[in-house]
């Protein structure tokens, strides 16, 4: 569907400095509605599995001889609450970080059943999302190519040189693809599912760890298993923060995309913008 500009009513020329706006399908449903999901599925993960981690820490150190604590999130926390103004009458510093990111301290049973409950919940949406690619034909836009490593530097170098160009006032031309996403979009993308399926597969090795034991051999044992799970946490928050930074960076039409489906695309001379 495009709008197209007027005549001229003087000359009866069209004004062909005037682009036309073509709207472009660009989400299945499906992808839009596991994508929305997604976000309160992570975030109910991340926050029960903080409050987890809490009953047994992975990184711990001998105990601080002031403090007592062995755990490095609680170091954080008393650290914070130390440096910080108006922090420094906190009632348990070393909970200060569980107290935030998590639904808190002696926590565990809640913590466990919330995380199972997003974890089974955060399995059928990935199905959903899986089925809305295929459906959509997006999958086809998001497989890597070999040309995707150079190309990744180049966005990577043009992301991190912004800001320095608006504290500077100049103008940065992003490098032009001929793809719906680019290279560093299609890395990214295509590695949240397999980090997702590591995950769950984790997630499975660490719950039931006589059962399942040859899954935990698959990643060096139980406890390299948690490890494995826990630093996938990190992956999926280190995703997350530059990917909503530069969403909103890339302007209204790449949030309207993803949730109602359709994305305009400016048209100059027959050539798609």
């Amino acid at each position: 569907m495009a709008f197209k500009p007027q005549a001229d009513s003087a000359s009866g020329l069209i004004a062909s400095t005037q682009p036309a706006v073509r709207l472009a399908q660009k989400h299945h449903l499906l992808v839009r509605v596991s994508h929305w999901l997604n976000v309160l599925l992570l975030a109910g993960l991340i926050v029960s599995g903080i409050s987890i981690y809490w009953a047994s820490p992975i990184y711990q150190h001998s105990p601080d001889s002031q403090t007592g604590n062995s755990d490095y999130f609680a170091d954080a926390g008393v650290w914070f609450c130390a440096h910080v103004p108006g922090m420094h009458s906190y009632v348990s510093p070393p909970d200060w970080l569980y107290n935030h990111f998590s639904l808190g301290p002696y926590m565990l049973a809640p913590a466990m059943r919330l995380h199972w409950c997003c974890a089974y919940l955060f399995m059928v949406n990935a199905l959903v999302y899986l089925a809305g690619l295929c459906f959509g034909g997006e999958w086809r836009s998001l497989l890597p190519r070999a040309s995707d490593g150079r190309g990744a530097l180049f966005m990577a170098k043009y992301y991190l040189s912004v800001p320095f160009a608006l504290l500077r006032r100049c103008r940065r031309v992003p490098p032009r693809f001929n793809s719906q996403y680019n290279p560093l979009q299609r890395l990214a993308y295509f590695s949240i599912p397999i980090a997702g399926f590591l995950s769950v597969v984790t997630g499975w090795a660490i719950h039931k760890p006589m059962q399942l034991s040859w899954v935990a051999a698959l990643f060096g044992g139980f406890d390299r298993a948690r490890v494995w799970h826990f630093w996938l946490m990190f992956f999926f928050i280190t995703f997350v923060v530059p990917h909503v930074i530069l969403v909103f960076a890339d302007g209204w039409d790449t949030v309207r995309s993803m949730i109602t489906g359709w994305s305009k695309r400016w048209e100059m001379g027959g050539e798609s913008h």
